[in-house]
């Protein structure tokens, strides 16, 4: 071998070997690339817009169809608020107006005129008298006791004040002064007198305390109301309105008051109104 053919193949050998070491290289910078790509988190768009020295356009981020979305509730409407009743105005109508269908008159609480007789009295039958307002509530309450196949009858209504003074007279005489003074109301101090009053019967028993065990009798007690009626000397009431159970005695106060005392389960005026009670005549 000549030494120029040396000299060809150590040439040769040379450029294999820094052509081997080139490859090596090369393919030793790839694996480096690849694995800083795997491992290294992409470049912010920031990032990348500085690197390339072109403003980076950051794409408006469109939420996937699967991202839920922030739920509306429709405004819950609730049902207004229901007006609170108002209260029972106590003061609406006298209680010391003889011609007040509220006023109160006891053995405490005379008539103011002593001798007030009503200026609106009509008939209602059988020669008794009450008070228009009271008359028409009478005859509305006995047609309903009426269509219920019950039979109520007035058998007393307005008393006049010297009519009053005949009949305590009478009583006095009959039964002594205390006992007179627990049936019969003073002259000035009855209720029949206003015109307001009235004493009913049915059922077989008038004016008797057993009318509280008819059917008429406890119609009474629980209708009235309805037409403004009201038990004026209830059972065990005696100590505050000066007067015996007296289940016939009925007395109109119209039906707002007389409802209300029903409703509230007050059974006299006098506890109702807050006024004294009345056991007996003063002196």
């Amino acid at each position: 071998m000549t030494d120029s053919s040396r000299q060809r193949d150590a040439a040769a050998r040379r450029r294999r070997t820094w052509l081997s070491v080139v490859v090596v290289l090369v393919l030793a910078v790839g694996v480096v690339l690849v694995v800083r790509e795997v491992r290294a988190p992409a470049d912010p768009p920031a990032a990348a817009a500085t690197a390339s020295g072109t403003p980076a356009t950051v794409a408006p981020t469109t939420a996937s169809p699967t991202t839920a979305s922030p739920t509306t509730s429709a405004p819950t409407t609730s049902a207004p608020p229901t007006p609170a009743e108002p209260a029972f105005d106590r003061a609406r109508l006298s209680i010391d107006d003889p011609a007040s269908p509220w006023v109160v008159v006891n053995k405490a609480r005379p008539l103011a005129p002593i001798d007030f007789a009503p200026a609106d009295l009509v008939p209602i039958g059988n020669g008794y008298q009450l008070r228009a307002e009271a008359a028409q509530a009478m005859d509305a309450m006995i047609a309903a006791a009426a269509a219920d196949g019950l039979t109520l009858g007035v058998q007393s209504a307005y008393r006049s004040y010297d009519y009053q003074v005949g009949l305590f007279d009478a009583q006095v005489r009959r039964f002594g002064e205390d006992r007179a003074e627990v049936q019969v109301a003073r002259p000035g101090h009855s209720e029949h007198q206003t015109g307001l009053s009235a004493d009913v019967g049915g059922g077989g028993c008038d004016i008797e305390s057993c009318f509280a065990t008819t059917a008429e009798g406890r119609w009474v007690a629980a209708r009235g109301p309805e037409f403004g009626y009201v038990v004026r000397y209830p059972d065990g009431a005696q100590d505050v309105t000066g007067f015996k159970y007296e289940p016939w005695h009925v007395r109109y106060v119209g039906p707002e008051l007389a409802t209300e005392l029903q409703r509230t389960g007050v059974t006299t005026l006098e506890e109702f109104f807050g006024l004294p009670a009345a056991p007996g005549y003063p002196g």
